[in-house]
């Protein structure tokens, strides 16, 4: 499996190009800003763009994977349940998308947005246990995902509690491989380095570690930050509801 992942400074943002060369097959996970990094990427590997993912609608920044994927044939994904005005791609929990040996297994990780899903990789040529898992902005490095962007923080918190559970439940070793690092508006606490495993972030991050829900919701629902710059307008934006120049 090829694994390329961009590191964005404007928004401060992660996506992800993953392809199965075996099978000339690739998906490009939240993509930001200009998409032609993304379209060669593809040429010079070989592969076809088969999948377009968005892990949420997102607050910060305005999607470009609507244009990736209409530039490229692909299928846009949302999970089944996203509410937007468009048609797309609505990917179930649990179901599986397939990239030939690379096989990427939707989790539906709620909290940070209603919609939100998390990726969870395999790469059968290396075995038939996950590799790591793409979770966008329910799980970063160092923190979670705020809460209150797209429901009320409380109802927001609650959701996420029990997504951590479901995080919490996969291997120590998995690679954690999150949309956002240190500088995002996403999250408090959150570490420049890009990458990390499940069981570090159990030891080390100190929202994740939290067991009662009671006690996590107070957490996730204090001192919370300013909201990013027009972040309904740029949700409304993502979700086909109206226009860049509206």
């Amino acid at each position: 499996m090829s694994v390329r992942q961009f590191v964005h400074v404007e928004p401060v943002w992660a996506s992800y190009f993953l392809a199965c060369a075996g099978h000339a097959a690739a998906a490009v996970v939240d993509p930001v800003g200009d998409i032609k990094p993304y379209q060669a990427v593809g040429e010079a590997t070989a592969t076809r763009i088969r999948y377009v993912i968005d892990t949420h609608l997102h607050a910060d920044h305005v999607s470009s994977a609507r244009e990736l994927a209409a530039a490229t044939g692909a299928d846009y994904v949302l999970f089944s349940e996203a509410k937007v005005a468009f048609p797309f791609r609505g990917a179930r929990d649990g179901e599986v998308l397939d990239l030939g040996n690379v096989k990427i297994k939707v989790l539906h990780t709620p909290g940070h947005t209603p919609e939100h899903i998390s990726l969870l990789v395999t790469d059968r040529t290396r075995g038939e246990e996950p590799w790591f898992v793409l979770t966008g902005h329910t799980l970063m490095v160092g923190d979670l995902g705020r809460t209150e962007l797209a429901s009320s923080a409380e109802v927001g918190a609650r959701d996420l509690f029990r997504s951590v559970q479901r995080l919490k439940s996969l291997p120590d070793y998995l690679e954690v491989l999150p949309g956002a690092y240190s500088g995002s508006v996403c999250g408090r606490s959150l570490s420049g380095k890009p990458t990390s495993t499940i069981g570090f972030e159990k030891r080390h991050n100190r929202s994740f570690r939290l067991e009662d829900e009671a006690e996590f919701v107070r957490a996730m629902t204090a001192d919370i930050p300013p909201p990013p710059p027009e972040a309904a307008t740029v949700r409304a934006i993502n979700s086909g509801r109206t226009t860049v120049n509206a």
